[in-house]
Order: structure tokens, then sequence, then C-alpha cells
């Protein structure tokens, strides 16, 4: 019989709670026996959500939580000022080990500057990065960082591309996973300051596999399984990998609805595109982990659905079961 997971859940945050955040986390409920979601909010809003629901009563728990954080907040002071708020006491069951994961849909700074102060972070590890995966055409790569640390450094960058390989190797089973930095080509001596002084200490770790530099319209393409940059550029690949999916998606709905031709042909190929297109929707591989701290952190989209939420919620069953934390101490260490 497998260990049960237990994973905290931000019911008021995002801005389809609580209804999409209940619906996703009972659905993992129902589709996992070894995960239990403890939901942290407003008890009476969740509790009508709950009624909609059948599932087992034993593995979902409610915990009242008064105040939610806005994602227009100051994030240091809202994690300071609002104690009773559900991003507050979800990272606090996480770091007394009441839970084995925290996931939010809320405020990104809260839940960023909350998992280090409140969560804290592993032995060694310098900042923790943001890693949502992302759909290429050879399945995922893991882009990391993508929004905690605009400025970083080259020993963080070089940290990133250690968590990061571990995450792919053992959460998304990627054997010897290649590792690249986000570049504006591929020789070693361009880029930025940054870049520069990033690429040879990443050429010289000898317990990762890098391959060298990865412009942005190769990682659609899957060229390598980490994709190394900082929050700045990071954010502004998995954003217009967002708005791209989108206009995409508009254009081809267009152009099948231009003729009868057209439409006739749309519903013979109907089926087919649309497992196609699903494939390149990042919410069907869950949330981005905060990797490096003393439990798991999950933040997912602002505006996610139901199905981002279990997706995350069965996530953080593969994390712990695989050790990921015990991994990445044991790979820093190696490196001191």
């Amino acid at each position: 019989m497998k260990e049960m997971v237990t994973v905290c859940v931000d019911a008021m945050g995002g801005d389809n709670a609580p209804l999409e955040i209940v619906k996703g986390a009972i659905e993992a409920v129902n589709e996992s026996d070894a995960v239990k979601v403890i939901l942290v909010g407003i008890e009476t809003a969740i509790e009508n959500e709950l009624k909609k629901y059948e599932y087992d009563k034993a593995r979902v728990e409610v915990i009242n939580a008064e105040e939610v954080i806005d994602p227009n907040e100051p994030p240091v002071l809202a994690i300071r000022k609002k104690k009773d708020s559900s991003i507050v006491k979800g990272l606090e069951l996480t770091r007394d080990g009441k839970c084995d994961a925290f996931l939010s849909a809320g405020s990104t700074g809260a839940v960023l500057v909350g998992g280090q102060v409140i969560v804290g972070r592993l032995k060694g590890v310098e900042r923790p990065p943001l890693a949502p995966l992302i759909p290429t055409t050879e399945g995922v790569s893991l882009l990391i960082d993508c929004g905690a640390n605009v400025d970083a450094r080259p020993s963080h960058l070089v940290q990133f591309a250690k968590m990061g390989s571990v995450y792919m190797e053992n959460v998304v089973g990627v054997k010897n996973p290649r590792v690249a930095i986000v570049n504006i080509g591929a020789e070693e001596e361009k880029g930025n300051a940054l870049v520069k002084e990033t690429y040879p200490l990443l050429k010289n770790c000898s317990d990762i596999n890098f391959i060298g530099s990865i412009e942005a319209r190769d990682i659609p393409a899957g060229q390598a399984d980490v994709i190394v940059c900082e929050a700045f550029t990071g954010n502004v690949i998995v954003k217009m990998y967002e708005g791209v999916a989108m206009s995409l998606v508009k254009v081809i709905k267009k152009g099948l609805m231009s003729s009868l031709k057209s439409k006739i042909g749309a519903l013979l190929v109907k089926s087919t595109l649309k497992n196609t297109l699903k494939g390149f929707s990042l919410e069907d591989h869950g949330g981005a982990p905060l990797l490096g701290l003393n439990g798991l952190v999950i933040k997912t989209h602002g505006s996610s659905k139901h199905i981002e939420i279990k997706n995350s919620v069965l996530q953080a069953i593969t994390f712990k079961e695989q050790n990921i934390n015990g991994l990445i101490s044991e790979k820093l260490k190696s490196a001191d």
C-alpha cells in the first residue's frame, strides 16, 4: 500500500476560487487513493462547494482561514500582517510537517516570499527557483527560473541547473536530462554578462549533462530538457508561450470556419486536432514547484481551472515518492 501524501490547497487563491480550486482538489482525491487534501480558506465558502461532490470524506479536511491575500498587496507586508490568511496558514502547515505540499493559485509574490520565510530553504540552496514544465514537440521541458529570481547570479543558475536535472530525471523520468542556458545564439562567446559568466561554470559541472546554449525558437522543439535562465527571461518565455498558444488556437478555429468545405473538414479532424492541441496546454502539466525549500510549494496560474489544480495535486505525489528534496540536497552537497 502506498504512503498517503497530504497536499494543502489554498482554496481562496486565484481568479476562480473557491469553485475551480475545490473541484480540482476533489477530482484529484477521486482519481488517486494515495492523496489526502486539506482545503484552507473561508470554511463556509469551501463547505458550500464540497456539497456538490461525492468523495471520500476521510481524505478531505477543511481548515478555516478568514483572510485572503490579494495579488495587488505588497507580498512581504501581506505575509506579516495577514496571519489568518489561507496562504500563511497553508505554508505553516507545510513547515510544521502536517502536509507534504502546499498548492496555491493566489498571489505569486506572497507564495514566493512566504515559501522562503515560513517554509525555509534547504541547506545549501542560495535561491529557490520557480520551475514549470512547458510543452514541446518531444514532450515537456523544465523552465527554471520563471519568476522567483529576477536578479540572479551565476552561482544561482548553476544550482538551478542541478535542481532542474534532479526534478526532470526523477519526477518526469528523463534519464540524463540535457541542460541548456537561454542565449541569443549558440556560440559560447555570445550573451549578456550573466550568461557569459555562467556558461563556463555549467560547462565544468561534471554532474549535469550540459549541452550549451539554446535560443528561444528552439525551446518548443524540445532541444533541451532543462532550460536555465534568470526569472525575467523565464517569465517572458512562459508568457509568450501562453500568448502564442491562445493565438494559434484562435487562428486555427477561424480558418476552419471560413468556408463550407473547411467546416466539413473541421468535423472530420475535430477529435484528432483537439487531442493534438491538448498536448500543448500548460494546464495539463500541473503547476510550477518552488524548488529548494524544506517542503514542496507549488504555484499555479491565477486563472487556473480544475484541471490544472487536479494535476498539481497529483504532481505532489511523485515529488514525495521520489524524495526530490533529499536528492536535491545530495546533489548540492556533492558539489561542495
